[in-house]
């Protein structure tokens, strides 16, 4: 297509810009380890312990273009009704944000800034558990884009519905 093609006659098309995220900084916000059955805990155990962790994200825009984003996890390990060892993380992450436009921000906020912490968070966790006498703890990979729609689905179902006009 030649410049007088694309309506822009003695200009080139402008290039379009690309959307990035720069990491400006990553770290811990808030880390508690609990063992209350210690020593006893830690011994050899003959049954399978539950395992339960939820995740949570938030984020908070900031002047200049820049994100803070916070991911949180809590892992707790039961056996039976005895709390062997739980652990809570608050891993944050400011964040630059290039280019991207306003209906994307919460994408970038919600799915791409927590998948770049969580491999460091994941890794604290697994060391924490290990520290406090445990083998680690390794959380599978999450799904934020799962867990993304899933917010957004019990956020549409908590809003009240609209009464028709007749």
């Amino acid at each position: 297509m030649t410049m007088a093609e694309n309506g822009n006659e003695g200009r080139p098309a402008a290039a379009p810009q690309t959307q990035s995220i720069g990491v400006i900084a990553q770290y811990v916000k808030d880390l508690s380890f609990e063992s209350p059955g210690a020593p006893d805990s830690v011994r050899t155990r003959t049954a399978a312990p539950s395992i339960n962790i939820g995740v949570n994200v938030q984020s908070r825009g900031l002047p200049n273009t820049e994100l803070e984003v916070e991911l949180r996890i809590d892992a707790s390990v039961k056996e039976g009704e005895q709390v062997v060892f739980a652990i809570e993380l608050v891993y944050g992450g400011l964040f630059k944000l290039n280019n991207v436009s306003t209906e994307n921000l919460p994408l970038f906020a919600m799915i791409e800034c927590p998948r770049l912490l969580f491999p460091f968070a994941r890794q604290i966790i697994a060391d924490a558990s290990r520290n406090g006498g445990f083998p680690p703890l390794l959380i599978d990979p999450i799904d934020f884009v799962q867990l993304y729609r899933q917010r957004l689905a019990q956020m549409n179902a908590a809003q009240p519905r609209g009464t028709a006009d007749n």
